[in-house]
């Protein structure tokens, strides 16, 4: 058997599968977010590891986990974790979606400068990277800054309180700024302006190797043997891809998750022209470029939960996905990543008048995020990938009018996949990969995962939504 562990922002969920990438069984347990100031995200590594093993515990109850040949891990990325030097958690962990670094990414974009970045490190600075996270707790918590001696990321806490090894993989790296995409090291320029060294980093892993195995402590706490292997695994994004089978060139995925993602894997390293792309590493040992909208089926929810007092399934009902009107709706209503990286851009409805009706302005917020991402396959175009289709994962894949809405816009055949047990199956994936149940993960996409339902852009909608996408992007430069 082989365990999956996919450490998310609100839960934490463990999949147990056979030798054939069936599931067997799954356990999941939820932790606090704390939210101790506007704009902060914490939370506390002890309770992660603490509903982890909460979970095995529970599997344990209904299975054999000491059958267990391998375990891997998919989690949230770029949060600061940072122990000292008797392994103690000296502070909660700052998350991916704390804002309290806006200074400290103005220093470094316009300081230090976006061409200095993306030479060191292949990427610009956003508030939710991990160095200027860093940055901060030097200038704020100087006495916590001076007891590092450990920096590590979420998933990589989990695997070292697991194995005993302190390790990272190359996708879970490249969302730090202080890592050399391109070079695949810890980049030394950006150490030297943090202050801290390599001594502090993690070993570096691809995410399929074996960094260990199972340590006394672990498997006597958990009933799983010492000679289970532990594999190091990726970040959430890069894992979510393997799920999907994007693994090789020409291939695409899109999330049309609470945030939204454009995902595009490529062979050779290749920096955003405006740094507004992240350019990562893949799971597989190569790269891939990325954009990131922080609000994507998040912004339905809001219209619908808050805004509307109604469910994102009946106001779907309303929506006529053969009609488009002049209404525009920019979804930027927790600032924005890819491709403006803009953390004070603000959501707006324009061109409101008194013949819209409800189901026009749900209309406009479909079209608003798709338009986002779109923005991002643009600029992933444009720096060389390309896909004859994109495969689509997400709350907002389970709605064949969104799914339409979204092919017309982008143009582009989109696909649902035959999976929907999400990271926890991926990271059994890169568990088996690492065990060696197969050669590859090309091999066991092509082998695990499918197709179900296919979309087709229309071709005169596709032309009139070309028109209003270009009034959507000035209307971001107008309001700005």
């Amino acid at each position: 058997m082989y365990l999956g562990v996919d450490l998310g922002t609100s839960s934490v969920k463990l999949v147990l599968a056979d030798a054939g990438g069936k599931i067997i069984d799954s356990a999941s347990a939820d932790y606090p977010l704390y939210l101790p100031e506007e704009g902060w995200s914490e939370q506390k590594p002890e309770e992660w590891y603490a509903a982890v093993l909460d979970c095995v515990r529970k599997l344990g109850e209904r299975q054999d986990m000491s059958a267990v040949e391998g375990i891997s891990f998919c989690g949230q990325m770029h949060g600061l974790v940072v122990l000292d030097a008797d392994d103690n958690v000296i502070r909660p962990a700052i998350l991916w979606n704390d804002n309290r670094t806006t200074e400290e990414c103005a220093y470094l974009n316009e300081e230090v400068g976006r061409e200095k970045l993306l030479e060191w490190t292949g990427n610009v600075a956003f508030t939710g990277f991990t160095a200027p996270k860093l940055m901060w707790l030097k200038k704020h918590e100087p006495d916590n800054f001076a007891k590092i001696a450990k920096i590590m990321l979420p998933k990589d806490y989990i695997a070292y309180k697991i194995s005993g090894v302190f390790g990272s993989d190359v996708s879970d790296d490249s969302g730090t700024l202080y890592f050399d995409v391109k070079n695949r090291r810890w980049s030394a320029p950006m150490l030297d302006l943090i202050g801290i060294s390599e001594a502090q980093l993690p070993a570096i892993f691809e995410s399929t190797d074996v960094i260990g195995t199972v340590s006394p402590a672990f498997a006597a706490e958990s009933g799983m043997s010492t000679s289970a292997k532990v594999i190091i695994g990726g970040g959430d994004q890069a894992v979510g891809a393997v799920g999907t089978g994007t693994v090789k060139e020409g291939s695409m995925f899109v999330s049309l998750g609470t945030s939204g993602v454009v995902f595009a894997p490529c062979a050779e390293f290749a920096a955003s022209t405006n740094g507004g792309m992240h350019v990562f590493r893949h799971a597989n040992g190569r790269f891939h470029f990325m954009g990131c909208m922080l609000t994507s089926a998040g912004a339905m929810k809001w219209w619908a939960e808050e805004i509307v007092d109604s469910t994102v399934g009946k106001l779907l009902d309303e929506v006529d996905e053969c009609k488009t009107d002049d209404l525009l709706f920019l979804p930027y209503l927790m600032g924005e990543r890819s491709p403006i990286n803009d953390p004070n851009a603000k959501g707006a409805f324009y061109g409101l008048n008194l013949s819209h009706k409800r189901s026009d302005m749900t209309k406009s917020v479909l079209e608003g995020i798709c338009f986002g991402l779109k923005d991002c396959y643009e600029n992933i175009k444009s720096m060389g990938a390309s896909a004859g289709y994109a495969r689509v994962i997400g709350g907002g894949s389970r709605s064949d009018k969104w799914m339409q809405i979204l092919s017309d816009i982008l143009g582009l055949e989109l696909r649902r996949i035959n999976t929907s047990d999400g990271a926890g199956l991926v990271a059994v994936i890169l568990a088996m990969v690492g065990c060696g149940a197969y050669p590859s993960l090309t091999a066991a996409c092509d082998e695990l995962i499918g197709d179900t339902d296919v979309f087709m852009p229309v071709k005169d909608r596709y032309a009139a939504y070309e028109k209003k996408f270009c009034e959507f992007k000035k209307l971001y430069a107008r309001l700005k």
